[in-house]
């Protein structure tokens, strides 16, 4: 288990495109499971490559904290309705903005075996998968904020 420096707003690699995943390495793997380690140290819901430093097509999101995904070279093929919400960021630590997504998300993605799969969420899934695969864009969300970001405010009773 290695815990990797998360990427912060403003660093060169969160602006860059990702790279195409074409085989399971064993650093790739040991990538994969550092990124999970990464993001449930951190609290996240998912986290992209390039947050580690890493300009591969690489995504882990885990929304319930039982269920991770990981998706590897993925892209959205459908997507319906919207949602407005507030969204944060591992790499904007201590922000939120107002984004609006879509509510319903269709993906495709390799999974560790490099076998292909669909990942369909909705809400917060949903609002992740669009997420993230911005990041390896190289976008971040606070690109699509509406108005400004709001300082986060963490209650005491949410850190157990």
């Amino acid at each position: 288990m290695a815990i990797r420096n998360i990427r912060e707003i403003g660093e060169e690699v969160l602006t860059k495109k990702c790279k195409m995943v074409t085989e399971m390495t064993p650093r790739t793997r040991e990538l994969i499971e550092d990124m999970l380690d990464t993001m449930y140290e951190a609290n996240g819901v998912g986290l992209a490559a390039p947050q580690v430093g890493i300009l591969k097509r690489i995504v882990v999101i885990d929304t319930t904290g039982e269920d991770p995904h990981i998706l590897i070279n993925p892209r959205i093929v459908e997507s319906s309705g919207e949602q407005t919400g507030q969204e944060g960021c591992l790499s904007v630590p201590g922000k939120t903005g107002q984004v609006t997504r879509p509510n319903y998300v269709k993906a495709v993605a390799l999974d560790v075996n490099m076998k292909e799969y669909e990942l369909e969420g909705t809400e917060l899934l949903a609002r992740a998968i669009c997420h993230e695969l911005d990041h390896l864009e190289g976008h971040l969300y606070v690109e699509k904020a509406e108005g400004p970001l709001q300082d986060t405010v963490m209650e005491d009773e949410e850190e157990e």
